[in-house]
Protein backbone atom coordinates (compact mmCIF):
# COMPACT_ATOMS: atom_id res chain seq x y z
CA UNK A 1 0.00 0.00 0.00
CA UNK A 2 2.92 2.19 1.44
CA UNK A 3 4.61 1.57 -2.52
CA UNK A 4 0.98 2.27 -4.31
CA UNK A 5 1.10 5.81 -2.83
CA UNK A 6 4.47 6.43 -2.91
CA UNK A 7 4.24 5.75 -6.83
CA UNK A 8 1.23 7.61 -7.09
CA UNK A 9 3.06 10.70 -5.36
CA UNK A 10 6.03 10.57 -7.92
CA UNK A 11 3.74 10.23 -11.10
CA UNK A 12 1.85 13.57 -9.95
CA UNK A 13 5.62 15.32 -9.79
CA UNK A 14 6.56 14.20 -12.61
CA UNK A 15 3.36 14.66 -14.50
CA UNK A 16 1.55 17.35 -12.39
CA UNK A 17 -1.08 17.77 -16.09
CA UNK A 18 -3.81 20.61 -15.31
CA UNK A 19 -5.58 21.91 -12.36
CA UNK A 20 -8.81 19.72 -12.35
CA UNK A 21 -6.24 16.50 -12.45
CA UNK A 22 -4.53 17.94 -9.64
CA UNK A 23 -7.48 18.58 -7.85
CA UNK A 24 -8.83 15.36 -8.25
CA UNK A 25 -5.27 13.61 -7.19
CA UNK A 26 -4.57 16.30 -4.17
CA UNK A 27 -8.64 15.12 -2.99
CA UNK A 28 -7.81 11.21 -3.45
CA UNK A 29 -4.64 11.52 -1.89
CA UNK A 30 -6.39 12.96 1.11
CA UNK A 31 -8.96 10.22 1.46
CA UNK A 32 -6.62 7.65 1.25
CA UNK A 33 -4.32 9.25 4.32
CA UNK A 34 -7.31 9.58 6.21
CA UNK A 35 -8.25 6.63 5.77
CA UNK A 36 -4.76 5.02 6.49
CA UNK A 37 -4.82 7.00 9.92
CA UNK A 38 -8.14 5.28 11.03
CA UNK A 39 -6.61 2.10 9.86
CA UNK A 40 -3.52 3.25 12.03
CA UNK A 41 -5.27 4.18 15.20
CA UNK A 42 -7.77 1.20 14.95
CA UNK A 43 -4.64 -0.88 14.67
CA UNK A 44 -2.71 0.88 17.66
CA UNK A 45 -6.17 -0.03 19.89
CA UNK A 46 -6.03 -3.22 19.16
CA UNK A 47 -2.33 -3.96 19.75
CA UNK A 48 -2.55 -2.24 23.07
CA UNK A 49 -5.60 -4.22 23.94
CA UNK A 50 -4.08 -7.49 22.76
CA UNK A 51 -1.22 -7.49 24.57
CA UNK A 52 -3.15 -8.47 27.52
CA UNK A 53 -5.85 -10.69 25.57
CA UNK A 54 -8.40 -8.30 26.18
CA UNK A 55 -9.55 -8.65 23.05
CA UNK A 56 -9.48 -12.29 22.57
CA UNK A 57 -11.20 -12.50 26.06
CA UNK A 58 -13.85 -10.50 24.51
CA UNK A 59 -14.59 -11.81 21.36
CA UNK A 60 -14.51 -15.38 23.03
CA UNK A 61 -16.47 -15.28 25.72
CA UNK A 62 -19.24 -13.80 22.87
CA UNK A 63 -19.45 -16.61 20.76
CA UNK A 64 -22.74 -18.51 21.15
CA UNK A 65 -22.89 -21.74 22.59
CA UNK A 66 -23.37 -24.45 20.46
CA UNK A 67 -24.40 -26.85 23.12
CA UNK A 68 -27.14 -27.18 26.16
CA UNK A 69 -26.85 -29.11 29.12
CA UNK A 70 -26.15 -28.12 32.83
CA UNK A 71 -22.62 -26.50 33.05
CA UNK A 72 -19.89 -27.59 35.45
CA UNK A 73 -16.38 -25.91 36.12
CA UNK A 74 -12.91 -27.59 36.05
CA UNK A 75 -9.90 -25.92 37.42
CA UNK A 76 -6.42 -27.04 36.76
CA UNK A 77 -3.98 -25.61 39.20
CA UNK A 78 -1.03 -27.12 37.32
CA UNK A 79 -1.61 -25.58 34.18
CA UNK A 80 -3.55 -22.46 35.70
CA UNK A 81 -6.52 -22.63 33.49
CA UNK A 82 -10.30 -22.92 34.27
CA UNK A 83 -12.91 -24.77 32.30
CA UNK A 84 -16.71 -24.37 31.46
CA UNK A 85 -18.40 -27.50 30.38
CA UNK A 86 -21.88 -27.89 29.40
CA UNK A 87 -23.59 -31.59 28.71
CA UNK A 88 -20.47 -32.87 28.42
CA UNK A 89 -18.78 -30.02 25.89
CA UNK A 90 -16.02 -27.68 26.91
CA UNK A 91 -17.13 -24.39 25.45
CA UNK A 92 -14.77 -22.06 26.93
CA UNK A 93 -11.83 -21.75 28.77
CA UNK A 94 -9.81 -18.92 30.56
CA UNK A 95 -6.52 -17.94 32.39
CA UNK A 96 -6.32 -18.19 35.76
CA UNK A 97 -4.05 -17.11 39.16
CA UNK A 98 -4.86 -19.27 41.99
CA UNK A 99 -3.58 -19.07 45.63
CA UNK A 100 0.17 -18.09 46.23
CA UNK A 101 2.69 -20.45 48.47
CA UNK A 102 0.73 -20.18 51.97
CA UNK A 103 -2.59 -19.53 50.53
CA UNK A 104 -3.17 -22.99 48.80
CA UNK A 105 -6.11 -23.00 46.76
CA UNK A 106 -8.23 -26.25 48.09
CA UNK A 107 -8.46 -29.07 45.68
CA UNK A 108 -11.23 -31.46 45.11
CA UNK A 109 -15.34 -31.97 44.06
CA UNK A 110 -17.19 -28.70 45.35
CA UNK A 111 -20.53 -26.89 43.87
CA UNK A 112 -21.24 -23.38 43.73
CA UNK A 113 -22.70 -22.02 46.87
CA UNK A 114 -23.14 -18.28 46.51
CA UNK A 115 -23.04 -16.10 43.41
CA UNK A 116 -22.39 -12.24 44.23
CA UNK A 117 -21.66 -9.67 41.05
CA UNK A 118 -20.42 -7.03 43.48
CA UNK A 119 -18.85 -8.92 45.97
CA UNK A 120 -16.07 -7.24 48.01
CA UNK A 121 -13.23 -9.56 50.09
CA UNK A 122 -14.26 -9.38 53.76
CA UNK A 123 -10.70 -10.18 54.73
CA UNK A 124 -8.07 -7.99 52.17
CA UNK A 125 -8.43 -4.72 51.00
CA UNK A 126 -7.30 -1.81 52.21
CA UNK A 127 -7.78 1.02 54.80
CA UNK A 128 -9.33 4.39 53.62
CA UNK A 129 -9.98 7.94 55.31
CA UNK A 130 -13.60 9.70 55.56
CA UNK A 131 -12.59 11.19 52.04
CA UNK A 132 -11.89 8.03 50.31
CA UNK A 133 -8.58 8.03 50.18
CA UNK A 134 -6.45 4.92 51.05
CA UNK A 135 -4.25 5.39 54.17
CA UNK A 136 -3.21 1.57 54.36
CA UNK A 137 -2.84 -0.79 51.21
CA UNK A 138 -3.27 -3.41 50.30
CA UNK A 139 -4.02 -5.14 54.44
CA UNK A 140 -5.24 -7.99 55.98
CA UNK A 141 -7.98 -6.73 58.49
CA UNK A 142 -7.90 -9.93 60.76
CA UNK A 143 -3.83 -8.74 61.22
CA UNK A 144 -3.03 -5.14 60.31
CA UNK A 145 -3.84 -2.76 63.08
CA UNK A 146 -6.25 -0.06 61.65
CA UNK A 147 -5.14 3.71 61.53
CA UNK A 148 -7.06 6.18 62.96
CA UNK A 149 -9.79 8.20 61.46
CA UNK A 150 -10.06 5.15 58.73
CA UNK A 151 -12.08 2.41 58.00
CA UNK A 152 -11.56 -1.15 55.76
CA UNK A 153 -12.87 -1.55 52.19
CA UNK A 154 -12.44 -5.09 51.02
CA UNK A 155 -11.13 -5.76 47.59
CA UNK A 156 -13.51 -5.91 44.33
CA UNK A 157 -13.92 -9.68 43.56
CA UNK A 158 -16.89 -8.77 40.99
CA UNK A 159 -18.64 -11.75 39.56
CA UNK A 160 -17.98 -13.95 42.01
CA UNK A 161 -18.68 -17.33 42.20
CA UNK A 162 -17.91 -19.32 45.94
CA UNK A 163 -17.34 -22.77 45.70
CA UNK A 164 -16.04 -23.39 49.25
CA UNK A 165 -16.27 -21.27 52.17
CA UNK A 166 -14.28 -17.93 51.50
CA UNK A 167 -13.19 -19.67 48.03
CA UNK A 168 -14.50 -18.61 45.06
CA UNK A 169 -13.67 -17.63 40.93
CA UNK A 170 -13.53 -14.04 40.31
CA UNK A 171 -12.11 -11.04 38.28
CA UNK A 172 -9.10 -10.41 39.45
CA UNK A 173 -5.33 -9.45 38.18
CA UNK A 174 -3.38 -12.30 36.91
CA UNK A 175 0.24 -11.53 37.00
CA UNK A 176 1.06 -14.90 35.16
CA UNK A 177 1.69 -17.01 38.56
CA UNK A 178 -0.42 -18.19 41.13
CA UNK A 179 -0.67 -14.69 43.39
CA UNK A 180 -4.01 -14.36 44.95
CA UNK A 181 -5.26 -15.37 49.10
CA UNK A 182 -6.90 -18.94 47.68
CA UNK A 183 -9.13 -17.41 45.28
CA UNK A 184 -9.26 -18.16 41.27
CA UNK A 185 -8.83 -14.76 39.31
CA UNK A 186 -9.79 -14.53 36.16
CA UNK A 187 -10.04 -12.21 33.66
CA UNK A 188 -12.85 -9.60 33.51
CA UNK A 189 -14.53 -11.22 30.58
CA UNK A 190 -14.18 -14.61 31.55
CA UNK A 191 -14.65 -13.93 34.94
CA UNK A 192 -18.33 -12.67 33.36
CA UNK A 193 -19.09 -15.57 30.97
CA UNK A 194 -18.60 -18.25 33.59
CA UNK A 195 -20.86 -16.38 36.29
CA UNK A 196 -23.60 -16.05 33.42
CA UNK A 197 -23.65 -19.70 32.98
CA UNK A 198 -22.94 -21.10 36.38
CA UNK A 199 -25.60 -21.24 38.89
CA UNK A 200 -26.09 -22.43 42.13
CA UNK A 201 -25.05 -25.74 42.46
CA UNK A 202 -23.31 -26.11 39.38
CA UNK A 203 -20.62 -28.54 40.12
CA UNK A 204 -16.88 -27.27 40.58
CA UNK A 205 -13.64 -29.88 40.49
CA UNK A 206 -10.46 -28.37 41.47
CA UNK A 207 -7.50 -30.26 40.89
CA UNK A 208 -3.55 -30.25 41.25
Amino acid sequence: MFFCWSTRIWDFAENPGSAESRNRSNCSFERLMNRFSQFYALGATLVSLSGCSTVTDMVTSHLPERHSGRPSIVVSLREQEAYLDRGGYRIASSRISSGREGYRTPTGHFQVIRKDEDHRSSLYGDYVDDSGHVVKANVDGRRDRRPPHSHFVGTPMPYFLEFSPGYGLHQGYLPGVPASHGCIRMPYWKARQFYDAAHIGTPVWVKS
